[in-house]
């Protein structure tokens, strides 16, 4: 749960949302995975799941640059092993 957290933060950090989503799934085959999904009030799904029905139509957002995401994670990640 360290790794996902840790990815929460950066994605905050770098994207500034309104809000994020922590999804967990499993459910088919057993294995797990997360989603850190970023969410903005202007979203065609908020304040509702990503994968419900749209509520309106959605703002359109320019994505940061996979260095900038890229960066911010890998320094997030890395403050990981200084963790008790």
């Amino acid at each position: 749960m360290d790794v996902v957290l840790a990815t929460e933060r950066a994605i905050r950090r770098v994207v500034q949302p309104d809000k994020i989503n922590l999804a967990s799934f499993g459910n088919l085959v057993p294995h797990l995975h997360w989603h850190v999904i970023p969410r903005w009030r202007d979203d065609s799904h908020f304040p509702e799941s990503i994968w419900g029905k749209a509520q309106r139509a959605g703002a359109v957002r320019a994505a940061p640059s996979n260095a900038a995401l890229l960066h911010a994670l890998e320094a997030e990640l890395s403050t990981m092993n200084e963790m008790p």
